[in-house]
């Protein structure tokens, strides 16, 4: 099945799907093995693997260490073209449509859409949209973007459209790496309520209640990232993906 086709069918059984992006620099061996497998009997969807800098170079092995110990889907989710593996089932192509650097709109795509298509892997247009979060991200400082200030929704929504209009299959509402905040909720309601693809969001969710919440104001990927790099919260992660798969009836 392909990976965007799997993805639209658990939001339709689920409400929503739930994503954990994997930073290879901090993520590998042991640790890596056990921390998927307790992801898959949690109730993660899948896995995104990649990030705005990577300073090793073990994005393959770190993906083949995925996918020996989980049967879910790894999708790369790349910082440059440099992060691109065959051993991923799809990768987010992202343009940075928040931005005005061209290098992230256009020019480093040029540079990977050969290599993804050599992979074979399946690419997956994607509408990136910075948010504003309350500090300075990864991903604005290595885009030399800005983001969009966080009470401009109509600027969001604006920006989402025409990222569907130019034929992007998904919208990514991020606030970034160790964001202090989430994504606004009126945010969120805003960009769902006008656009007709799944809107992703990432970014600042610390806890159930603010994944919850996303899915309510129309959000239909959840995706957390370094929140799960400290064991002492695996337990959390089943609270996590029940509280965004929206129709299982639970309280939080």
């Amino acid at each position: 099945m392909k990976i965007f086709n799997y993805l639209n069918n658990t939001i339709s059984e689920k409400g929503a799907a739930y994503l954990i992006l994997i930073d290879p620099d901090k993520s590998s061996g042991e640790s890596l093995a056990e921390f998927v497998r307790h992801c898959e009997v949690s109730g993660v969807d899948g896995f995104l693997a990649g990030g705005s800098l990577m300073t090793t170079n073990i994005l393959d092995d770190v993906i083949k260490t995925i996918k020996r110990n989980s049967s879910l889907p790894v999708i790369l989710f790349p910082g440059s073209e440099s992060q691109i593996t065959s051993s991923a089932d799809a990768i987010f192509f992202i343009s940075l449509i928040s931005g005005r650097n061209a290098e992230y709109l256009i020019g480093k795509h040029v540079l990977a859409a050969p290599l993804v298509k050599q992979t074979g892997i399946e690419p997956i247009s994607t509408g990136y949209m910075l948010i504003e979060s309350g500090k300075q991200t990864t991903a604005e400082y290595m885009s030399g973007s800005s983001p969009i200030p966080r009470n401009k929704p109509e600027i969001a929504t604006a920006t989402a459209l025409a990222g569907e209009y130019l034929g992007m299959k998904c919208v990514y509402l991020e606030g970034g790496s160790g964001a202090e905040n989430s994504v606004p909720n009126e945010m969120v309601k805003m960009v769902t309520s006008s656009v007709s693809v799944p809107v992703i969001v990432g970014g600042g969710i610390r806890d159930s209640r603010t994944a919850r919440e996303k899915v309510e104001n129309g959000a239909k990927i959840i995706i957390t990232g370094n929140y799960f790099e400290d064991k002492n919260k695996w337990n959390l992660i089943k609270e996590f993906a029940d509280a965004v798969h929206f129709k299982n009836p639970i309280e939080i």
